[in-house]
């Protein structure tokens, strides 16, 4: 059965930087659109990024434009999301999620991770 597995998370300061990985068990990544998300307490789930098949269409919502980047290594079967200059507002669980439809929607995705917290404090 496919499962996939986040990591990469922790603490980090104001302005730092991390790579999360996404890794699939069971399956592959190679044929999917895969999206990153992530919930803070008390808030909705919302779309961080997503990338196409081949990696060649990226998507990123406009509070991590330009600080974000998703890649993929089909080789390796994972997706990454590089997270620089992290702000307080960042802090969240992290996820990412298989879909069939390219986008930010939740909707659209149907295989999920446990998650990976992010916390970004002084």
């Amino acid at each position: 059965q496919l499962q996939l597995v986040e990591s990469g998370g922790g603490l980090v300061q104001p302005g730092g930087s991390l790579r999360l990985s996404c890794e699939a068990s069971g399956g592959t990544l190679n044929y999917a659109v895969i999206g990153w998300f992530r919930q803070a307490p008390g808030k909705e789930r919302e779309g961080v990024s997503c990338i196409s098949l081949s990696g060649g269409g990226t998507n990123y919502a406009d509070s991590v434009k330009g600080r974000f980047t998703v890649s993929r290594d089909n080789a390796k079967n994972t997706v990454y999301l590089q997270m620089n200059r992290l702000k307080p507002e960042d802090t969240a669980v992290y996820y990412c999620a298989i879909g069939w439809k390219y986008g930010l929607d939740a909707g659209s995705y149907n295989y999920w991770g446990q998650g990976t917290q992010v916390t970004v404090s002084s």
